[in-house]
Parts: structure tokens; C-alpha cells; sequence
């Protein structure tokens, strides 16, 4: 695979090949996952928002499994100093948002937001297609194997405060579970690691994907954490 950055529109595959045995309960979620099980915020029916992709990459670190993660530049208009997965919105060199675009668009904005070097990562599934409100983003998240793991860090803080990784063990730990409430009076899981709170969308689909790969351990939901009115 060549660097997404470089691709011009060249096609970019999904392989399940040579993917660690621990990835498995993973690959079955996202094949079989329903977009009514990950989220109740679908794409608007006329097709309205704007499309974006997201990349949940799965690394293997000194602690085993884990997950690659950014935290947003505290500057930004939208989810100011939330933590997210990679990505952004397609840009029209990505090519089809209905075909692999999102897929082109999640290594490229991944690379430009941490360093990644996508020649090292293998995309093997996508999971349906979900909308966040609040922007109008109609998102893909796009799963993958960090097969050769690269150096990461922030490239730009005007948009990325950090860049880290946390190992799924701790994402399952139930102490590192909670559930946020905001004053509008949505509530939501969350996660208390690495020094953040990971919250709102992106907690809500690692959240899903814990659960549909059977990795969930029972965690206390009247555990709460109040988010403000600017979050």
C-alpha cells in the first residue's frame, strides 16, 4: 500500500489476512454489527451532512491490545479538547464517500493529525455509517491493524493536543467506567484513561465494540460524571 497522502485516488483495500487471533471477536462485531446497535443518530434519510471517517486502529503495546487516540486542540470551534479517534471530513480526493473513500480519508487524516505512517496499517473493516448532530457529520468509522507500528505525536496544536495510546485492558477495567450526563440532559458512557475523559461519540462506539466483542466486563452505570454546558 502506498502513503494515502500519495494514493490520487487509487484504490485502497480491506484484508483480513494474517490478522492476530485476538482481533477475531472484532471482525465478527464489525461484520455483523447493525447501525441501530452502535448508535440511535443515523444518516439523515435525504442524504444531508457532511461525510467524514474516522480510524479505530487497533495496536498491540507493551500491555497488549490497545487503541490509538488524539485528544482536539482546546482552540478548536467543534468538541474543543475532546479526546477521538483520527479523522476528519472527506476532502474530493478521497473519492467516493460511498466507496473507499472513507477509507482513504481515515489514513490521510489520521497521518495528518499523529504521524502515522499508513503504509503500516491494515484496514480490514468499516462499520456503519453514523451521524453526530451536533456538526452535521454523517461518520464511517474505519477499523484497522496497526501491522507496523510508527512513530506518533501531535503535527499540528492548533488542532491535536496529544497523541497516546490506551490498552484495552483498561478500557474494559470497570473502574475506568463511568456514565457522563450533560445539563441538556443526554447521557452517555465514558471512560476515565491515560489522564482523559473519553466521551460522547467516540466513547459510545468503543463502547459498542467492547460490548458486540464480547470483551464488556460488568461495570457500575450509576457511576456519573457531569459534563458542563459547553461541552
Amino acid at each position: 500500500m502506498t502513503r494515502a497522502s500519495d494514493t490520487q485516488g487509487g484504490a485502497v483495500a480491506l484484508s483480513k489476512e494474517g490478522l492476530p487471533a485476538w482481533l477475531d471477536p472484532v471482525v465478527r462485531a464489525v461484520e455483523t454489527v447493525e447501525p441501530l446497535q452502535l448508535s440511535r443518530f443515523l444518516p439523515p434519510a435525504d442524504g444531508g451532512g457532511r461525510q467524514s471517517a474516522v480510524l479505530i486502529l487497533f495496536g498491540e503495546g507493551e500491555r497488549g491490545p490497545e487503541l490509538l487516540l488524539m485528544e482536539r486542540a482546546t482552540s478548536l470551534r467543534s468538541h474543543a479538547g475532546q479526546p477521538s479517534f483520527p479523522g476528519g471530513a472527506l476532502d474530493p480526493e478521497d473519492g467516493d464517500p460511498q466507496g473507499d473513500g472513507p477509507l482513504r480519508a481515515a489514513l490521510r487524516e489520521a497521518e495528518e493529525e499523529t504521524g502515522l505512517d499508513p503504509t503500516g496499517v491494515q484496514l480490514f473493516g468499516v462499520l456503519p455509517k453514523l451521524y453526530i448532530p451536533v456538526s452535521g457529520f454523517v461518520v464511517t468509522p474505519v477499523v484497522g491493524w496497526w501491522r507496523r507500528p510508527s512513530p506518533v505525536g501531535v503535527v499540528d496544536p492548533n488542532e491535536t493536543a496529544r497523541v497516546f495510546t490506551v490498552p484495552v485492558a483498561d478500557l474494559t477495567d470497570p473502574a475506568h467506567r463511568a456514565t457522563t450526563y450533560h445539563p441538556s440532559g443526554h447521557r452517555g458512557p465514558a471512560f476515565l484513561v491515560e489522564s482523559a475523559l473519553v466521551w460522547g461519540f467516540t466513547a459510545g462506539v468503543i463502547d459498542r465494540l467492547l460490548h458486540f466483542a464480547g470483551w464488556e466486563r460488568p461495570w457500575d452505570r450509576d457511576k456519573q460524571v457531569p459534563l458542563d454546558w459547553r461541552s
